[in-house]
């Protein structure tokens, strides 16, 4: 983090010269408005879930859409979710009369969290990973 100091001496303001100079170096160092809402998660990732608990199948994989805040599908059954600027992530998904929810944390190219739900009617959860291609 850039360190700025307390007070600029009055010649500096007093300069229209100086003070673009300044205004620039600061926009260069601080992340935009656009950029921190974003949170930098935007793409496809590629979500694959295990069976930790309940006879469920493991190792199957869903594509999700991440843009902006929002979770959507990338194909495949129905999602819904949010992610905040600091990459926790929570998520719903139904597919026909199967269905579950999660959360969890992006991190760069990689997420993982946890997940439960219904699917085929059997109890079960688990965890997740996630790549984002």
């Amino acid at each position: 983090m850039a360190h700025f100091p307390q007070s600029l001496p009055f010649s500096a303001v007093a300069r229209p010269r100086h003070l673009a100079l300044i205004a620039g170096l600061a926009a260069a160092v601080l992340p935009s408005t656009a950029d921190a809402r974003a949170g930098g998660y935007d793409g496809v990732w590629n979500v694959t879930f295990a069976t930790t608990r309940g006879t469920c199948s493991s190792g199957y994989s869903v594509p999700f859409t991440v843009i902006g805040n929002r979770v959507s599908s990338a194909g495949g059954g129905r999602v819904a979710g949010r992610v905040n600027r600091s990459g926790v992530v929570a998520v719903r998904v139904s597919v026909g009369a199967s269905r579950a929810s999660g959360g969890g944390r992006l991190a760069g190219m990689y997420g993982a969290g946890w997940w439960s739900g219904i699917i085929s009617g059997d109890r079960c959860s688990g965890t997740w990973r996630a790549t984002r291609t």
